[in-house]
């Protein structure tokens, strides 16, 4: 996945999601052991559309519209500095074949404190998933999702691999986390 494309998914889907306060929703599953970090410079904001144009390290722009749930959305400026830190998923339980998954979808949003937009957005949630790729020294699984996408994931505790093998649908509980911050141009 190149740069560009963690960049501009990352930035669209977090400046709509933190500031409007709803969870996240990524695509790509990330962990506490693997972050990925992307700055970009608010460019230009376009305060009656309510766009933010954002600017990443290769200069390409991307537009932003942040609706009217946005909060603390005057607060940003043209050569504010937007930092995204997107944090590994990590399942945390499998339950065995044939067993029905525990319902869990759940998630929220943390603001940072003070008149900067920023703050944490984190989901939990279950699927039901085909497992392709077992490594047991990572501990990982590789799986394909009811929709078609295969992800990959780390396995928090390795035990919730017994008895699971290639093939195998499974239901798996995984956590998606994502940071912002907002610094001004001169910090």
């Amino acid at each position: 996945m190149t740069s560009r494309f963690i960049a501009f998914h990352v930035a669209s889907m977090a400046v709509a999601a933190l500031l409007m306060g709803s969870p996240a929703s990524a695509q790509k599953p990330v962990s506490a052991a693997e972050v990925i970090t992307e700055t970009f410079t608010i460019e230009a904001i376009d305060s009656s559309a309510r766009i933010v144009t954002l600017k990443d390290k290769d200069g390409n722009l991307d537009d932003v519209v942040c609706g009217p749930e946005v909060q603390r959305f005057d607060a940003l400026k043209a050569g504010d500095k937007v930092t995204f830190k997107y944090y590994e998923s990590v399942v945390y339980e499998i339950t065995k074949p044939g067993a029905a998954p525990k319902a869990t979808v759940a998630g929220g949003v943390t603001r940072t404190a003070g008149t900067r937009p920023g703050g944490t957005i984190a989901q939990t949630q279950t699927a039901v998933v085909t497992v392709n790729e077992i490594d047991l020294k990572a501990p990982s699984v590789t799986v394909t999702t009811s929709d078609g996408r295969t992800m990959g994931f780390k396995v928090e505790d390795v035990t919730n691999l017994q008895g699971v093998k290639v093939g195998d649908q499974v239901g798996i509980t995984f956590t998606q986390a994502l940071a912002i911050s907002v610094t001004s141009a001169g910090q």
